[in-house]
């Protein structure tokens, strides 16, 4: 190679080794820098609801009902005289919340139901049997069953949204348990004597986190979608909590006369699960060793 041609790749390497790290990493990973910008405007603008919601998200004023957008209401009023601009802030709060919840609740269960099976044959077929028979069912169904039964409130949305995703976790969580366990580690560490228990801890579970963080983030922005399904329904948090799937409901019947009562919460929705998506994307890249070797 050409002298002139070596110092130049060798002044390329240098200005890419004085180049700030982030940078560095922005470029690198470029759909995961902007679903962590617009995931954390979105989390930013929901721990600052208090204070950027410029009138109570509950207060009702029926001498203001569906007024368009001014000075005093930036984005209108809903059909009761509440402002949208504030209850979109809040809503925002409900969504993130079921939203973190569920992928929390939906891991951590299936985490622990798919090791079990992935190590114990007979756990298996039973585990297995009955993760089949809840995926028979779709979501929706299980989902809106289960809130007629129990009494509405966040918590129960995060159980049933939370119900349909497990299995799904368990049989990703079961079929990585059945590859990592004829590893040869983990043929040492039996032949060494180690029990079982450590051998979860120490082998297998680490070996777990990175694909189920993955899924996690996928599962949290389908909750928030399915929460918004649950919520236009009628099965979803209770009416007097806003969230953006209220919102649109309420606002289904006066569509003609206000728009914006279903624009602006399905904006912001959309918004935050496609910032979540990215993130999910990015992690993926990230956290895969096969796509890293290729970046």
């Amino acid at each position: 190679m050409d002298s002139p041609m070596i110092a130049a790749l060798e002044a390329r390497l240098e200005r890419q080794r004085r180049q700030p790290r982030i940078l560095v990493f922005a470029r690198r990973h470029p759909v995961l820098v902007a679903g962590a910008a617009l995931l954390a405007t979105m989390v930013l603008l929901a721990l600052l609801a208090p204070w950027l919601a410029p009138h109570d998200p509950t207060e009702m004023n029926v001498l203001q009902r569906l007024k368009p957008p001014s000075a005093d209401y930036l984005l209108g009023t809903d059909a009761l005289g509440r402002d949208i601009l504030s209850r979109t802030l809040y809503g925002a709060r409900v969504s993130l919340l079921v939203g973190v919840s569920v992928a929390l609740f939906s891991a951590l269960v299936g985490l622990g139901i798919g090791t079990v099976a992935g190590f114990n044959r007979v756990a298996d077929r039973i585990i297995m049997r009955i993760m089949d028979g809840m995926m028979a069912i779709p979501g929706i169904l299980l989902a809106v069953a289960l809130m007629t039964l129990i009494r509405a409130s966040i918590a129960t949305v995060v159980i049933a949204i939370a119900m349909p995703e497990i299995p799904r976790v368990v049989r990703l969580v079961r079929s990585l348990v059945l590859t990592i366990r004829e590893q040869p580690y983990i043929e040492a560490a039996r032949a060494m004597g180690t029990r079982l228990p450590m051998i979860l801890l120490r082998h297998v579970i680490p070996n777990l986190l990175t694909p189920l963080i993955v899924q996690a983030s996928f599962i949290w922005a389908s909750a928030m979608i399915f929460e918004a399904y649950l919520s236009f329904l009628g099965a979803g948090t209770p009416p007097e909590v806003p969230s953006w799937g209220n919102m649109m409901a309420e606002g289904r019947s006066v569509v003609q006369l206000a728009f914006g009562i279903i624009l602006y919460p399905g904006i912001f929705l959309g918004l935050t699960v496609l910032a979540v998506n990215l993130v999910g994307d990015g992690l993926r890249d990230l956290l895969d060793p096969r796509i890293g070797r290729k970046l």
